[in-house]
């Protein structure tokens, strides 16, 4: 027998949930997308034309309280502002969530969602598509190897020439106004950046400097400059809006190589250990590099969150109510409390409070 998909609703009709989560649905034989809610009638129009026979709702409010009756999951894809409220009324109701980041704009917020999740024993899953990159899996598959040692030492960068445009329908720039985005590029690409960063460094940062600038009359920042400190290392991290050149450029140091990223193209290089090495006692590289397509430049990402679906369903199977995925959304939020935190007193480091 063909087990029935699970019937989720999506909150929030925008870029994010028509180009990259929608195509991802109509292509899953385990999910499937019943109801849609948006605050703008024209994204309403636009889930209709897109969900034909779908029930469309003019708020999240009242997508979960009717969805209650026959829903699985809501899959939250509002700005941040929205996602805490939704997602605690959809956890009440029963409803197992799927949100976007940042998982909440505050971790005291963060912490509520989690809370609320393990009270109703249904699963919080935040989206961390950039996990399901091919290029990041082929990079977990080359560290399992052990073939660059340990890692300690990494930096993350995320170059954008300007910010991610919503629908033009609704606030296109949304991003760049406080009370929808809770921030600016750290907010926005923050929590891509520091999952990784707890990834690959194995633990969670202790501390962090941050400076941020911002150009123009905005009230969110469009250059994020940050150093965390882990126990097992440090993470150096560079996330702007005004970059000449579209490019995500990740290198981690290992002691025994180095794996460095740029957008599809890998780079593996691993210490030498001839008798040559051994008896000049000089260090030579073997320097490897391949390609692994990922469609970087597309930002819908519509087959990362195919691949993120699955865990998802996951999740949902094994009643693994709050995940790793969610305390690291968690620690994530933390951090950039704690980052906007150092940026406003002079850059000074400043210790991350952790919620247990």
């Amino acid at each position: 027998m063909t087990p029935r998909r699970r019937r989720g609703g999506i909150v929030g009709f925008g870029f994010i949930a028509e180009k990259g989560h929608l195509p991802a649905y109509l292509r899953s034989d385990q999910l499937e997308i019943v109801a849609v809610a948006d605050i703008c009638a024209a994204r309403r129009e636009a889930a209709a034309k897109a969900l034909p026979g779908a029930r469309v709702y003019e708020s999240g409010e009242a997508l979960v309280r009717d969805g209650a009756r026959d829903l699985d999951f809501v899959d939250i894809t509002t700005p941040p502002y929205a996602h805490a409220t939704v997602a605690r009324a959809a956890l009440e109701a029963g409803l197992h969530v799927l949100c976007e980041k940042p998982l909440a704009i505050t971790a005291e917020d963060a912490r509520l969602i989690i809370e609320q999740a393990d009270r109703s024993k249904r699963v919080l899953f935040p989206v961390e598509n950039y996990r399901h990159a091919p290029v990041i899996v082929a990079v977990r598959q080359l560290l399992e190897t052990g073939l660059i040692g340990t890692v300690h030492d990494v930096s993350l960068s995320t170059f954008r020439n300007t910010h991610a445009r919503g629908v033009k329908e609704w606030k296109e720039s949304w991003r760049r106004e406080k009370r929808f985005a809770g921030g600016g590029v750290a907010m926005d690409h923050g929590s891509h950046t520091f999952y990784l960063a707890f990834e690959w460094l194995r633990s969670y940062p202790t501390s962090i400097t941050a400076k941020m600038r911002t150009q123009g009359a905005f009230d969110t920042e469009d250059t994020f400059i940050g150093s965390a400190t882990f126990p097992t290392g440090i993470a150096a991290v560079h996330l702007t809006w005004t970059a000449g050149v579209r490019k995500v450029i990740y290198t981690l140091h290992g002691d025994r190589g180095a794996i460095r990223v740029e957008d599809d193209d890998i780079e593996v290089a691993v210490m030498g250990e001839s008798p040559t090495d051994r008896a000049t006692g000089r260090t030579a590289w073997e320097l490897k590099t391949k390609k692994v397509a990922s469609e970087w430049m597309d930002a819908g990402h519509a087959a990362w969150f195919r691949a993120m679906f699955g865990h998802f369903v996951t999740a949902m199977d094994a009643n693994e109510y709050v995940g790793r995925p969610a305390m690291d959304a968690l620690r994530c939020i933390e951090l950039l409390n704690t980052a906007y935190e150092s940026a406003a007193d002079g850059c000074r480091e400043r210790r991350i409070p952790h919620f247990g």
